[in-house]
């Protein structure tokens, strides 16, 4: 990469394509970016925000692709954790107290805190408030998967998952006016691992009776279990 962008070449290895399949996506407009002395180059912070995008529209068969593409690289000594291995029981309150949007926030990264993986449960609220005043992450189910802008390491000793659910459902920005009682918050310590456990959710969440048994679930136990079930019921 030079100045930290990415090139033709290097954004296609990060994202698993070939090299001619960037050049035409970029040339077609279709990937963000821009020309530089006659080159493409592609800011990583574009391309994390448009593979967000896609993510959030994306079907089964593409959400696996992205998962798959973003699966640690030989390089990386450490192999990728599932939803379930990152979330933590403790990382689970059933039910959340909170009854607003800025409350949820606020008791959800307590809540991660508990695990003693997240050191500033403060500055993280302040980080994820601020990326739903982006554009909230809110989805049509009653589900928001809660993040800051980028991954915040130092903020963690390790990637984690945390998970709550309110009795009531919250106003929480959704695209149609639907009611968000269901809580995922997502602290990765890199792009590529957060995009993973996004794809990773998103096809779980794809199930209807993942929600039917989170909504179930009478404490943090029986949530895990939902969370283990919906995982194992993923097509490989």
């Amino acid at each position: 990469m030079v100045d930290g962008d990415f090139s033709v070449e290097s954004l296609a290895a990060y994202l698993h394509l070939r090299p001619e399949q960037v050049q035409r996506l970029a040339d077609r407009g279709r990937l963000p970016g821009r020309r530089v002395g006659g080159q493409w180059r592609f800011s990583p912070a574009e391309i994390h925000r448009w593979l967000e995008d896609r993510i959030g529209l994306s079907e089964e068969a593409e959400l696996a692709r992205v998962e798959e593409a973003m699966q640690p690289t030989r390089a990386e000594l450490e192999p990728a954790l599932t939803a379930s291995e990152l979330l933590l029981p403790e990382a689970i309150q059933i039910p959340l107290a909170a009854k607003t949007r800025n409350s949820v926030i606020h008791e959800m990264c307590q809540v991660a805190a508990r695990t003693g993986l997240l050191w500033d449960a403060e500055a993280m609220a302040a980080a994820v408030l601020a990326r739903e005043e982006m554009h909230p992450t809110a989805l049509d189910v009653g589900v928001a998967l809660l993040h800051p802008r980028r991954p915040m390491p130092h903020l963690l000793a390790q990637a984690m998952l945390a998970l709550g659910r309110c009795e009531r459902g919250v106003p929480f920005g959704g695209s149609r006016g639907v009611l968000t009682d269901v809580f995922f918050l997502i602290l990765s310590t890199d792009d590529r691992g957060h995009l993973r456990i996004l794809a990773r959710l998103s096809r779980m969440l794809s199930q209807p009776e993942f929600l039917e048994e989170l909504r179930a679930a009478v404490d943090a136990e029986a949530a895990l279990a939902a969370v283990r079930a919906a995982e194992a019921r993923l097509p490989t």
